[in-house]
């Protein structure tokens, strides 16, 4: 589990890292691209498919670190999708997740309303559309997110792409790399959200 935490660590920092070194968000594009075919959401990465980058929970300055960004041009630079579009912004600030209590966070809803679509994706609208996110905690994030760019793009597939995923029961932890698929699901009474797994 220490070592989980400070692989998340990384993540969220982006340092350079390894023999050669290279940047954490090379590192994930890395292991993404050389394990493709056995990758359970591979089909996610379709050449055509448009990588965007899942916005920070404040707003941004010049020459903040955006993690997210800096994995979406990695996997395009490796082949992985067909270009980068930071198109969705956070135009009002909301809590942090990670660093919040549970029943703090920020849900699906207020995310949908701190988020803009800023200009249309050039050329004919994508039919495929990944938002790419470092940290996975419950999904209300990429929720709102993806609400937001189907309001703008209707009909347009979208999905999501994880470096990493919380886990909240510490029995439950498998192994420091095991990639998964799942899903997100609103849940209208508490207007929260349940991630599986």
């Amino acid at each position: 589990m220490q070592d989980a935490y400070q692989v998340m660590l990384a993540i969220k920092q982006d340092p350079f890292g390894g023999d050669p070194p290279i940047l954490m968000s090379e590192r994930i594009a890395k292991a993404v691209q050389e394990n493709m075919s056995s990758l359970p959401f591979a089909y996610f990465f379709q050449p055509e498919t448009v990588l965007v980058p899942v916005p920070k929970s404040s707003l941004m300055l010049p020459d903040t670190l955006w993690v997210p960004q800096r994995i979406a041009t990695a996997l395009v630079r490796r082949g992985v999708g067909s270009r980068v579009d930071s198109c969705l912004v956070r135009v009002m600030a909301v809590r942090k997740a990670a660093s919040s209590r549970a029943s703090e966070r920020p849900k699906p809803k207020e995310h949908f309303a701190s988020l803009r679509v800023q200009r249309r994706i050039s050329g004919p609208p994508p039919k495929e559309i990944l938002l790419v996110d470092d940290i996975i905690t419950r999904g209300s994030t990429l929720l709102g997110a993806a609400n937001r760019l189907a309001e703008a793009f209707p009909g347009t597939r979208i999905r999501a792409f994880g470096a990493m995923t919380t886990i909240s029961d510490r029995t439950d932890f498998v192994a420091l790399t095991k990639p998964l698929i799942g899903s997100i699901q609103y849940r209208p009474s508490t207007e929260d959200t349940i991630r599986r797994p």
